[in-house]
């Protein structure tokens, strides 16, 4: 095991093409999945978070329950929208790193969102008064609350990168793991180790280790910060 952890180190340490291509996969495809996420996201939390309207609990309620779907559902899901036969066929964006971005924007989405509700449901009630006082409407009260709840709204952001940086179910079935094209870390330790490739699989987990390591201090230090109180 000591070997096979110096051989890991010495594939990382050289610039090995097949542990940093995966790397760069991993880190394209998460981070553009958890923008889109994030952007759709925010104002969606913000309106479950903050309206007032008929079926709002059931809303919630369902988006925390997509929370706890497993991955290779909604894997499954993404993969009958980009079949053949899918609504989404004629694009032949199966078995590219796009297919990959869309099963982890729909991986990321209720995770964010349920997280965003969450910070804005227990928000400071003087400073929607303090808006509607100024003369601001929902839009300069969306803008304020974002600056205002920053701090664990980055760390909900980190949490879905978390997320989707470390599944390999979505990216599995809907990447294809192609080499340079939509292999990731994930799914490169899950073929490699039933190749008997331990070295370039321990190399992969120290990379997807530590990163996700660092976003977990990371969301938990943001997400437990304290908001400036309204005047």
């Amino acid at each position: 095991m000591s070997g096979g952890f110096s051989e890991a180190l010495g594939l990382i340490l050289s610039g090995s093409p097949q542990v940093w291509s995966a790397v760069r996969i991993s880190c394209l495809v998460s981070g553009t999945a958890t923008l889109i996420a994030c952007a759709l996201a925010l104002p969606l939390g913000y309106w479950l978070g903050r309206g007032r309207f008929f079926g709002r609990g059931a809303l919630v309620a369902l988006v925390n329950t997509c929370v706890a779907v497993p991955t290779v559902v909604i894997g499954l899901v993404a993969f009958g929208m980009l079949s053949r036969h899918g609504p989404l066929g004629g694009l032949e964006l199966l078995f590219t790193p796009a297919a990959m971005i869309l099963g982890q924007t729909l991986l990321a989405l209720p995770i964010v969102v349920s997280l965003v509700v969450a910070v804005l449901e227990r928000a400071e009630p003087r400073l929607e008064l303090t808006v509607f006082g100024l003369g601001g409407g929902r839009w300069r009260l969306f803008l304020n609350m974002l600056v205002e709840y920053r701090r664990p709204l980055a760390g909900a952001m980190l949490i879905g990168f978390g997320r989707v940086f470390s599944e390999v179910g979505v990216s599995m079935m809907l990447g294809g793991n192609i080499p340079g094209v939509t292999r990731n870390i994930t799914t490169a330790i899950a073929l490699e180790t039933m190749k008997g490739e331990f070295s370039l699989g321990i190399a992969l987990g120290i990379l997807l280790l530590f990163p996700a390591l660092l976003l977990v201090l990371m969301a938990r230090r943001l997400s437990s910060a304290k908001p400036r109180r309204a005047p």
